[in-house]
């Protein structure tokens, strides 16, 4: 069987704003390609897709990387020859779930409503669609909105329709537009028929296209510069090329990327879920640079609205994917990390700031400059050029000893930590995990000087690293939030949540140090104390109380939905805690653990994930499960390791 028939794209996807088993959506699109699509079942703000649906409001051009950030540069294509509706709210009709074909290269979908099979492959700016009718009202291809304002044009001698769209969320993005191109074979558009709803530019502005028959095939193009830009991604990258032939070359490609690690398994559901997950890792971050005339990288700068040569890349949050995604690059997508590096630090070039969290512009939705850790398991990896290096140090530098123009970039309380050797809690929410962040921030910035030959600067880093101390109480064994004058709150409580802590509560947080296990269980009192706290952690009730956040909030839901203790598999900060073990030889206890939340968590199915996804994370995790081994401390070029899930593995042609 192929890899790419085990995938089931619509994994995770049954979730709610108060449980996730995922937060995903059923992405049709390229590796990393800047242009996805997805079944859009109902509007409900950024949860648009359910597997349980049996309505459909068309098929949406997407860039959403997580429901919390919500989507931009979208919009809808439905089929209508009923009553033409000008929104989703009246266009919408029937299908049925269990007959539509959704692969990573390819979606099926019969529109009971307006009698019409639609069929979608992608590329990497766009896509090919292909429709068929069985029936003999006049029927159209409808263009709606999702968020922001259109505008159209068509161009009947180029047998085009021009559109564009400025739709985006709570990003910074200046001017900015996602222009588009949709070119229809010769003779499928009735131009005189074609109506343009509301005038252009407008809030809600549709465009309703004439068909002439019962079938058409149209090529989409996108850009974020301009519409000849859009034009030229259809000709370079699907030209004359057939529906099917797209899809071939789209399926060698999945293909390609699914066999970079070549695992057996006795059981059909491990492997479905294996490749299911290893598939998700290769969606984000998104390709966000276009080709000029030249052929040369170009892209827009959304900090001024600007171009600039080279790479960018966009959609994704490090404060998450640092953990697992880019260590796991380092093995099987190195090339592709050296150029998501290159355009991360594009972005500091031009913004005069490291990224924190991309959609389309800095959204910052996180804490922290968890992308300090990608600079370093790149550097440590021997990923990327020298040039590129010594201007991330430099992004580094500045954001951990300024703080930024406004909360959205930089270090959150760099300067105070600076000062006090902590983020007082009185000054910063969060302050126990900024602290800790900033500690190993330090740390991966001394990896940094030290491969640039900056040895100096690498040890008042690596010192800075300690920084984590500060924070410790020993009579209670865990960390915790000072105020400015070094006193810590007399109502502690370890299953208090938010307040000083990031989505979790003191004992989630308190094991954060990747950095200096040795040195936290010194703390503790040594490696036996520290063991015993790991003991303590997974037989723990998986109680909490909400604290900080006045109400709870859905990862303290999926945390007690199980029994894992205190351990939240269904969020990242848990992530590393049972490979502590591993790494103070206690190999069996973290295996036990380990493939105890891989086999019972995890699915290749609507409900496969135990928390929010977050753009490959959960799945690279789950990917290193079976694979044996896991980045414990990412910035190092090591993994600790266990037996593996998987009964044989092969990355990139080597047994491991």
């Amino acid at each position: 069987m192929k890899r790419i028939d085990l995938v089931n794209i619509r994994q995770g996807t049954k979730s709610t704003p108060r449980f996730s088993q995922g937060n995903t959506l059923p992405l049709i699109q390229l590796p990393f390609g800047m242009a996805a699509f997805a079944l859009q079942t109902e509007q409900n703000k950024s949860w648009f897709y359910h597997p349980d649906s049996h309505s459909v409001e068309g098929i949406r051009l997407t860039h959403q990387p997580s429901p919390w950030i919500g989507d931009y540069g979208a919009f809808l294509m439905t089929p209508q020859n009923d009553i033409l509706a000008a929104d989703h709210a009246g266009a919408w009709g029937g299908f049925r779930p269990g007959e539509a074909v959704m692969m990573p290269d390819y979606l099926k979908l019969r529109f009971l409503r307006s009698r019409c099979d639609f069929e979608l492959t992608p590329s990497e700016r766009g896509g090919m669609c292909r429709l068929t009718f069985d029936c003999e009202r006049q029927s159209f291809l409808s263009l709606l909105p999702v968020k922001g304002c259109y505008g159209y044009t068509a161009v009947p001698g180029k047998n085009e329709i021009l559109g564009w769209t400025d739709g985006h969320g709570g990003d910074r993005a200046v001017n900015f537009r996602m222009y588009f191109v949709l070119r229809f074979r010769a003779g499928d558009v009735d131009f005189s028929k074609t109506e343009i709803v509301g005038s252009n530019g407008s809030e809600g502005c549709c465009i309703h296209i004439a068909l002439t028959g019962k079938s058409a095939v149209y090529s989409i193009g996108t850009s974020y510069i301009s519409h000849e830009l859009a034009e030229a991604a259809i000709e370079r990258e699907i030209g004359a090329k057939t529906f099917d032939e797209l899809r071939a070359e789209n399926d060698a490609v999945w293909e390609e990327h699914l066999g970079r690690i070549d695992a057996g398994f006795s059981d059909e559901r491990v492997e479905k879920t294996f490749y299911t997950c290893l598939w998700r890792t290769f969606l984000f971050p998104h390709k966000c640079y276009e080709y000029d005339k030249n052929g040369r990288m170009i892209h827009y700068t959304p900090i001024d609205g600007s171009i600039h040569d080279g790479p960018r890349y966009t959609d994704n949050g490090f404060w998450d994917t640092y953990r697992t995604v880019y260590p796991l690059f380092t093995l099987i997508a190195r090339d592709e990390f050296a150029e998501m590096l290159e355009g991360f630090v594009n972005d500091y070039r031009e913004c005069g700031w490291l990224p924190r969290w991309i959609s389309i512009g800095e959204v910052g939705c996180m804490p922290s400059t968890l992308i300090d850790a990608v600079i370093a398991t790149a550097i440590a990896n021997g990923i990327g050029s020298r040039k590129t290096w010594e201007d991330a140090l430099e992004g580094m530098l500045k954001h951990a000893n300024h703080n930024g123009p406004e909360p959205r970039f930089g270090r959150n309380g760099a300067e105070a930590y600076v000062k006090y050797g902590y983020v007082p809690r009185d000054e910063q929410r969060e302050s126990v995990n900024l602290t800790l962040d900033a500690a190993y921030g330090d740390w991966c910035i001394s990896v940094a000087a030290r491969a640039l030959g900056r040895d100096e600067l690498a040890d008042e880093y690596e010192r800075r690293s300690k920084n984590y101390k500060n924070l410790f109480d020993k009579e209670t064994g865990f960390m915790r939030g000072r105020d400015r004058k070094g006193g810590m709150a007399d109502d502690f409580d370890p299953i208090k949540w938010g307040g000083e802590y990031t989505e979790a509560s003191a004992w989630q947080t308190t094991f954060a140090v990747q950095h200096d296990i040795d040195g936290l269980a010194e703390l503790m009192g040594g490696r036996e104390k520290l063991i015993a706290k790991l003991d303590e952690f997974f037989a723990a009730e998986p109680d909490y109380r909400v604290h900080g956040y006045n109400g709870e909030i859905h990862e303290m839901t999926e945390m007690a939905s199980v029994d894992y203790g205190q351990c939240a598999i269904s969020n990242q900060p848990s992530f590393h805690i049972p490979y502590i073990y591993a790494y103070l030889g206690e190999t069996e206890k973290c295996r036990y653990w380990v493939h105890r939340m891989a086999l019972e968590s995890f699915s290749y199915e609507e409900d496969g994930f135990p928390g929010d996804e977050d753009n490959g994370t959960m799945s690279a995790w789950y990917v290193f499960a079976c694979l044996g081994i896991y980045p414990l401390c990412p910035g190092r070029k090591e993994f600790v390791h266990i037996p593996p899930i998987a009964e044989s593995l092969s990355i990139r042609g080597t047994k491991i």
